[in-house]
């Protein structure tokens, strides 16, 4: 396994370690599996969020006893001072833990810098943690790239490491990773599969680690055969090949950026339609021959595309403000329904 130094917090993590958000869709016992798997390979930076259900639950269970071998990252949505502190304690009986080496501040946008950073904000309740030995590093997640900019330029004294989208498809945010290295700042990489849209998972891994600007990037693991894959890819991050790189290149232009990432932030859909499966169903009819399989699974779904009331709360949600309803219209039209 590949090791790097994760900007000034000085904790010496797995190149590809482990992102928490699949693990809310399975099991506690899954879950002791995946870390199982992870502890065979040394991927040992584990990534979950106050917002990710029972993740944070599975995985205190999942750790008992070996908590010593992993560097636990969690983080909230909370803005206030006494939200941040209500979370971290949250976060801490969940995990089965008296310390959490990276707190973050989670889907931090430009709107929220004032309230989080002034009085009575969340940063005085991340401080406060720190101080007490509860928190051992402060960092913040961002999917803004206007965000990450603020984050780095105005408060990178306060903020230890950053996370953003980056992936072969989405590195809109190299600059500004690369600057905030040289700050000092830890980077971390969500989505480096594309919220599982990249099928070639060695390619796309390999291709955030050769970038020069992450230290460590998470993929979301929810199974132990999950971890195998990653953990393959990530035990030969060489450079890539000139006929990879053009392969990127084919994969960028081939899926764009109008896509869906899963993270599941636009729900809940106001009648009730799953818009992360409605258009990962509608991939499958298109592009990988599974057209009768995704036809049955669309059919049976509760609530389908079609019946979009077009209210687009869910487009307020959403951090990569995709036209959703345009969207669910083209689901509609394709499955008819």
């Amino acid at each position: 396994m590949n090791y790097v130094t994760l900007g000034r917090t000085g904790l010496r993590c797995a190149a590809v370690s482990f992102g928490g958000i699949p693990i809310q869709r399975a099991d506690a016992a899954n879950t002791a599996a995946v870390v199982d798997a992870l502890e065979r390979h040394g991927m040992n930076y584990i990534d979950t969020a106050r917002a990710y259900t029972v993740s944070e639950e599975y995985l205190g269970a999942a750790l008992e006893g070996r908590r010593d071998k992993f560097i636990l990252a969690s983080k909230s949505m909370a803005r206030s001072r006494e939200g941040m502190a209500r979370d971290i304690d949250l976060s801490l009986k969940n995990l089965r833990t008296g310390r959490i080496e990276v707190y973050q501040i989670h889907n931090l946008p430009l709107k929220d810098f004032e309230r989080v950073f002034g009085p009575g904000g969340a940063y005085e309740a991340l401080a406060e943690a720190k101080a007490a030995g509860k928190v051992g590093h402060i960092g913040a997640t961002f999917h803004s790239a206007d965000a990450l900019k603020k984050a780095v330029e105005e408060h990178a004294g306060q903020i230890e490491t950053v996370m953003f989208p980056y992936n072969i498809v989405e590195n809109q945010g190299e600059a500004l990773l690369r600057r905030a290295r040289e700050k000092g700042m830890g980077t971390i990489a969500m989505k480096p599969l594309a919220g599982g849209n990249l099928e070639d998972w060695r390619l796309a891994l390999r291709y955030v680690a050769a970038s020069g600007v992450i230290d460590v990037d998470i993929p979301g693991m929810g199974s132990p055969q999950e971890v195998e894959r990653n953990a393959a890819a990530a035990e030969d991050l060489s450079p890539l090949t000139a006929e990879e790189l053009a392969r990127c290149g084919e994969i960028r232009r081939e899926l764009g950026t109008r896509f869906c990432r899963r993270c599941g932030y636009c729900a809940p859909c106001t009648v009730g339609i799953d818009i992360p499966t409605s258009f990962l169903l509608v991939n499958y009819l298109r592009k990988y021959d599974l057209a009768d399989w995704a036809r049955a699974r669309y059919d049976g779904a509760a609530h389908h595309a079609g019946e979009c009331v077009d209210c687009g709360a869910c487009e307020t949600r959403c951090p990569y403000e995709l036209p959703i309803r345009e969207m669910l219209r083209e689901v509609a039209a394709e499955f008819g329904r």
